[in-house]
């Protein structure tokens, strides 16, 4: 049990509790979803509303959309705000009369074992979820620990009690998903099992051990893939369901029968595990060991309350609610990845066992890397971002390959995206000055993960300076990266004196300028010959094309470490700053991208639902014009952000959309991680403080802020002014009081001429 709050501490606490709404983002594009999770918890219990064939599940990610009438269970885990959709492992179910074995249609009311559902009788709050199921009278309840969620169904007196538990559903469903599945139930009465999918991660094991609260008085086991005896030398009962201890195949589905005199809710506690079933049994005991529903929702209100409480607001209860629910979203992943006893499973679908560190996984690097990480040095432990690192570490330890993470999730790769972006996350982390994890490694396992020649045109980009298009797709965007991620190796390197690793990067990092064409003023992919690709359409994007997720108006502003070098390539910051212009100004047709689902939130080219875009409008401030980023970010935060379900613009991607928020919120962003800095934009709260982890407060005050004052005409620094657009992490460490005087209009004259500028590599 950690210490307990302080008195204050655990104040702030209950009112950021209490200001959380988890439906944000359930409707729209946000994917989250409304269910109950501890902070960075292995258990995401949460309701399904539908299970979408393959070629439709993106709008079903997260399992939960907000519009939707029906539930079809509740299953253990989800992603918050992805593109992907999987997971959804082992769904529950509670059901009166005679049980049906299939889901049924979501648009037939009656059909199969779902169940229609009013928002009425919703509630959702941070480690606690409730829903009436109306078809059943069932109220259902969900709370959960870090690797058990548990449930409680109160049934409608006199009604034959059933719930069922289904390996079948899967939030990314096709035909083969289930690679194996077994459901045994052992003579104690706990239930047991385990299933392999196929899914985005191929191979992922998954295993369960379900109690409860009463035993139940009789069971079924079906597989519902075939209707065929059992071949074979039979054990007693293996042909019928009501008979059979175990089951093994690709389409199981269990009913427990608890009859119609139930004395009081059914509690049901199911533990997940990584390892094997035995884990999952030694999860269950360790946490929760008795069926007391109400301690462990009280325990998990307790860990959010304690979790929510390093930032204070002071601001009207929407822009509360906007700011507690951003940052209780990014308190969601990456996610505990091990057994009680540390036992996890790495991407050589090996078990291992965490020495000294907590293990990790799900890390959606490529979206992450920008503002949740930087976001998460702020307002967690330095224990637990060394935990991160050392989960990151341990998988390229493990990996087959050698390298660090890309995109992985319960300990696998998926390959997903592009880049080496678990790179800058550890290399920001040092150069902050977290500890907890060995450095020399850790440069090692970066530059092995520059230097892996088969991926993604890594040695022809070492060979050349450049991913040639001819080649290798998307390679605009894939040279950008790197040149990026190998910036953040140069910085850590020299940090450490590691000079002849900081030299060969260093000079990688200025391969930005190997895809810049001065004659249109793009970033454009080479062939192999130094050719630009042509035919040239700066509006195209798609899988095919020379950028990732995007196109030439959102990427060409790519080099988040050097702006100063990006300027000077356009002619000075004038004429960037005018291209800039272009890319919020244009007049643009979304039915542009309407083959790529996750470019949403356009005001111009500027699309703020998908990452690419997410430091651009900063860089008016970074070129010396910031009453012109400050302009931007109204429009973003005004048209982008809102205080309801759909009130996300794109996939919040674990976080990193709501981390983007909070930050301009507080007014200030981390527009290249690694450099030690944060570009100031605007506030948009009165008062926010950071109770940070260090002890220390920073208090941001924005005096006279409201709907028609929105530039900065002053700011101090600790009483002192400050003449600059950024201010650095050491000063946000230090404690203190960063304050702006607000005003009606553009303050040209602010920060002044000459100020110091934030760092770009050029200018070093």
């Amino acid at each position: 049990m950690a210490a307990a709050l302080s008195a204050a501490a655990d104040q702030r606490g209950e009112a950021a509790w209490a200001a959380v709404d988890p439906f944000i983002g359930t409707g729209g594009e946000g994917h989250t979803f409304p269910g109950a999770v501890v902070p960075f918890g292995m258990v995401q219990l949460s309701p399904d509303t539908r299970i979408q064939p393959r070629a439709q599940a993106y709008d079903w990610a997260a399992g939960y959309r907000y519009d939707d009438d029906g539930i079809v269970g509740f299953s253990h885990t989800h992603f918050s705000g992805t593109g992907h959709s999987d997971l959804g492992d082992v769904l529950l179910m509670p059901v009166t009369g005679a049980p049906k074995l299939e889901r049924g249609d979501p648009d037939v009311p009656g059909s199969g074992y779902r169940s229609r559902f009013s928002h009425d009788g919703e509630v959702a709050e941070p480690g606690y979820y409730a829903v009436t199921l109306d078809d059943y009278r069932v109220r259902a309840e969900l709370t959960a620990s870090a690797r058990v969620g548990v449930h409680r169904y109160a049934f409608p007196d006199g009604a034959p009690a059933h719930v069922l538990l289904d390996l079948r559903t899967s939030l990314y469903d096709y035909p083969g998903k289930i690679s194996w599945s077994r459901i045994r139930v052992r003579d104690d009465g706990t239930v047991t099992g385990f299933r392999q999918t196929r899914g985005w991660a191929p191979g992922r094991q998954l295993y369960f051990a379900l109690r409860f609260s009463r035993p139940p008085r009789a069971h079924a086991l079906h597989n519902t893939e075939q209707d065929i005896p059992y071949k074979g030398f039979p054990p007693p009962g293996a042909d019928d369901p009501t008979q059979r201890a175990q089951i093994e195949g690709r389409q199981l589905l269990a009913s427990f029968d608890f009859g119609s005199a139930l004395d009081g809710p059914l509690v049901a506690k199911l533990a997940i595990s990584p390892v094997s079933e035995a884990g999952a049994i030694a999860n269950l005991d360790a946490e929760v060991p008795d069926f007391d529903f109400d301690r462990v929702r009280a325990e998990a209100k307790r860990q959010w309350v304690e979790a929510l409480s390093v930032l204070e607001v002071e601001a009207p209860a929407e822009a509360r609610t906007a700011a507690y629910t951003a940052l209780y979203h990014t308190l969601m992943g990456p996610s505990l990845f091990m057994d009680s006893d540390g036992r996890y499973r790495g991407p050589d679908n090996a078990v291992h066992r965490a020495d000294g560190f907590t293990h990790y996984s799900t890390f959606s690097l490529w979206d992450t890397y920008r503002a949740l990480h930087p976001l998460l040095t702020l307002v967690q432990p330095e224990a637990r971002n060394a935990d991160f690192i050392q989960s990151l570490l341990a998988h390229q330890r493990h990996s087959p390959y050698g390298i660090l993470p890309v995109w992985s999730f319960h300990g696998l790769e998926t390959w997903c995206m592009i880049g080496y972006h678990a790179v800058p996350v550890i290399a920001d982390a040092y150069l902050k000055g977290i500890r907890g994890f060995d450095a020399d490694a850790a440069l090692d396992a970066m530059v092995a993960s520059a230097s892996y020649g088969p991926y993604d045109g890594l040695r022809q980009y070492m060979e050349l300076g450049w991913v040639p298009i001819d080649e290798e797709g998307e390679a605009a965007s894939k040279t950008l990266e790197y040149a990026y991620g190998d910036w953040t190796i140069a910085r850590m390197a020299a940090a450490m004196g590691r000079d002849d690793i900081a030299r060969e990067f260093q000079r990688r990092a200025g391969n930005w300028r190997n895809v810049h064409d001065p004659d249109t003023g793009f970033m454009r992919a080479r062939n192999r010959d130094g050719s630009f690709r042509e035919p040239f359409d700066a509006t195209a994007s798609g899988y095919g094309s020379d950028y990732t997720e995007g196109n030439a108006w959102q990427y060409s502003w790519y080099v988040p470490h050097d702006v100063a070098g990006l300027a000077a390539a356009h002619g000075g910051a004038d004429a960037l700053l005018a291209r800039l212009d272009q890319v919020f100004d244009a007049e643009v047709d979304p039915a542009v991208f309407a083959h790529m689902e996750d470019i949403t939130g356009l005001i111009g080219w500027y699309a703020h639902g998908n990452e690419p875009s997410h430091h651009v409008a900063y860089l008016y401030a970074h070129a010396g014009q910031p009453w012109r980023t400050q302009a931007r970010l109204a429009g973003i935060m005004e048209s982008q952000y809102a205080a309801r379900p759909d009130g996300l613009a794109g996939n919040d991607d674990l976080g990193q959309m709501s981390a983007w928020y909070l930050f301009t919120a507080l007014g200030f962003y981390p527009v290249a991680p690694g450099s030690g800095e944060y570009v100031i934009g605007r506030p948009f709260l009165p008062r926010a403080t950071l109770h940070l982890p260090n002890g220390r407060a920073f208090t941001i005050v924005a005096e006279g802020l409201d709907q028609g004052h929105g530039y900065i005409a002053s700011a101090t620094l600790n009483g002192e002014p400050l003449r600059r657009a950024f201010i650095r992490h050491d000063e946000i460490l230090a404690g203190g009081e960063l304050r702006f005087g607000m005003q009606a209009t553009p303050n040209r004259d602010w920060p002044g001429a000459g100020a110091e500028r934030p760092y770009s590599m050029s200018a070093d």
